[in-house]
């Protein structure tokens, strides 16, 4: 495909074999494989898709000797074909490129930086789908998926590049790219409350060196159980709501690996100083699991309400009603059904969670786990009351709704 191409003229492009293939078509009898036909109707309708694509590209290009940049000469140094990644394939167009011929600068070509080209190879749109699937699935996965969708087929390897390439643009740039984002945000005019929430999770990581880190832990005598070859992926919230405490809108922040979520914390901080200069009317409610470096950060905020999220709660209530009844009893998802209302309803709802649990754990004075979660309650108490007349919104199918679960990031 070259910058000469054009589709109104060339008698053998993609858009006249659809018209071609579509009038064939016209009074014949019925498919015998409707998969097939919907593939190669597919598969033509992306070969227009990338000769129009391609021709748009190519008017890009800029081909002239001498090129003045930001008031600096750059003269042609190359002038080929090059293949992008499009949305709906491989694009091949002739483009220019341009240098100061000093030593160490890169060459620039006018047709990327116009198209808004991602790292060399990608147009924005086979950009956005391609970091998107890698973000909700492997870099091998992805490649099944763009090969079963037809259109463009990145491979593997290229899928894995290119989240780290636009990581590695964003950290170089970031408290910048944090800057413009927090001036393009808006607070919800009926918002009465933010709510600020920290969460971490360990997740596995492929450089982990999970065997490595077991067989040490043998050698030296300690128990091998554990997240071995895990890295915490912290997540941040801040969440706007309404007198009725209906949820207007969230920021939600995450990053990894990153021990104690030293920059998330500093991210979360600045964005809630932005809130409040905009809005110092806003009450503020700090919402977190048990964990107690979240609450360390938590406390240095400007004051406003501690709340342990409702879901977090409702985990450690069916970890004891477990440890007390088993893992499958009929009366322990009876009980913990009964006890999570009480705990999500009832104003002295938590005194009465340790009281029950308490109770349990006499009948039951071997169980460990039992009495951890005894403790739990003990100590989040103050955090765990329910507010005067419950909470208005109920979750789904016994589970806590966003609202309930305090904002924890998705």
């Amino acid at each position: 495909m070259t910058s000469s191409h054009n589709l109104a003229l060339a008698p053998q492009s993609a858009l006249s074999e659809l018209t071609r293939y579509l009038e064939s078509r016209q009074g014949a009898a019925p498919v015998g494989d409707l998969e097939k036909f919907e593939r190669d109707i597919h598969a033509m309708c992306a070969a227009v898709e990338r000769e129009a694509v391609a021709e748009e590209l190519a008017k890009l290009d800029v081909d002239v000797p001498v090129i003045e940049v930001e008031g600096v000469t750059h003269r042609r140094v190359l002038r080929c074909e090059e293949t992008y990644f499009g949305a709906a394939g491989h694009l091949r167009v002739m483009r220019s490129q341009y240098s100061t011929r000093e030593d160490g600068e890169r060459a620039i070509c006018p047709l990327e930086l116009r198209a808004g080209i991602v790292e060399g190879r990608w147009t924005p749109l086979a950009a956005k789908q391609a970091t998107w699937a890698v973000a909700h699935l492997t870099p091998q996965e992805s490649e099944k998926l763009f090969e079963m969708l037809g259109g463009m087929t990145p491979s593997k390897s290229s899928l894995d590049r290119l989240p780290k390439q636009l990581s590695a643009r964003w950290e170089e740039n970031r408290r910048r790219f944090e800057g413009q984002l927090r001036a393009s945000q808006s607070i919800p005019e009926s918002a009465t409350t933010v709510a600020v929430s920290l969460d971490g999770v360990l997740v596995p990581t492929m450089d982990g060196q999970r065997l490595e880190k077991r067989a040490q832990a043998e050698n030296e005598g300690k128990e091998t159980r554990g997240p071995a070859g895990y890295k915490e992926a912290g997540c941040a919230t801040l969440s706007f709501y309404n007198a009725e405490g209906d949820r207007l809108s969230t920021v939600r922040m995450a990053r990894m690996p990153e021990p104690k979520k030293v920059t998330l914390k500093s991210m979360l901080t600045a964005e809630l100083a932005v809130v409040l200069e905009a809005r110092p009317d806003l009450k503020i409610v700090k919402v977190a699991d048990g964990a107690r470096d979240n609450w360390t950060y938590l406390r240095e905020l400007p004051e406003g309400v501690e709340v342990v999220d409702f879901y977090h709660a409702a985990e450690h209530l069916s970890a004891a009603v477990k440890a007390a009844y088993g893992e499958t009893s009929t009366k322990g998802r009876s009980q913990f059904e009964k006890l999570r209302h009480v705990l999500r309803h009832d104003v002295t709802g938590a005194e009465k969670i340790i009281r029950s649990l308490r109770h349990l754990r006499d009948r039951h004075p071997r169980s460990g786990k039992l009495a951890k979660e005894v403790r739990y309650f003990v100590c989040f108490r103050q955090r765990c009351k329910a507010p005067p007349g419950g909470v208005p919104t109920a979750g789904r199918a016994g589970r806590p709704s966003r609202r309930q679960r305090g904002r924890r990031a998705d």
